[in-house]
């Protein structure tokens, strides 16, 4: 069965994925890590709990296919296949897993707490897959891998999930507006 989706989700769609672009330019380089401090995973985290899971891969998928296709809109404005096969793609894959993961995590309703474990489970699904990946294409060992991948960022990511959680929480009501209406026909 072929879904379609109204102009409200295309455009909704459309909109956090350019924001997901325009996120991965506020980034800040560390001297010590391959890996940038960026508000991606705030924005990641904003696609999975405002859209439902296939939405949400689409979503990420797009903002993806952009970069794999040469865009700027990896973290720092970069973009092609090399950023992708370089020492943060595996951060970059764990987004688009991610935002599905936590977009099925969190349900049909939007409760704080739940939200709240959803985002925390995806960032630990992004450090899962871009960990290993960094060390692999940089040939470190655990100990240097988790110095430079994970202490650094964990701090600020817990808050831009908790940040994110807040933000979405008056957004989620005019998000799916449409699938309340539709539901509330159906009745």
């Amino acid at each position: 069965m072929k879904q379609k989706f109204s102009t409200q989700e295309l455009t909704t769609m459309a909109l956090l994925a350019a924001l997901l672009c325009v996120s991965s330019y506020i980034s800040i380089r560390l001297p010590f890590s391959a890996v940038p401090i960026t508000a991606q995973t705030l924005i990641i985290n904003i696609i999975a709990l405002l859209l439902k899971p296939k939405k949400a891969g689409i979503t990420v998928g797009i903002w993806l296919l952009l970069g794999l296709a040469g865009l700027p809109v990896f973290s720092g404005g970069s973009g092609g296949f090399g950023v992708l096969a370089g020492a943060t793609g595996g951060y970059i894959i764990g987004y688009l897993l991610a935002a599905i993961l936590v977009s099925v995590l969190k349900g049909r309703k939007n409760k704080i707490i739940r939200n709240t474990a959803s985002v925390l489970a995806g960032i630990l699904i992004i450090y899962a897959v871009g960990i290993p990946w960094m060390k692999i294409v940089m040939h470190l060992d655990w100990r240097a891998a988790v110095v430079t991948g994970l202490l650094p960022f964990l701090a600020g990511d817990i808050i831009k999930c908790i940040a994110s959680v807040y933000i979405c929480k008056p957004l989620y009501r005019v998000v799916n507006a449409s699938d309340m209406a539709a539901g509330s026909r159906a009745r």
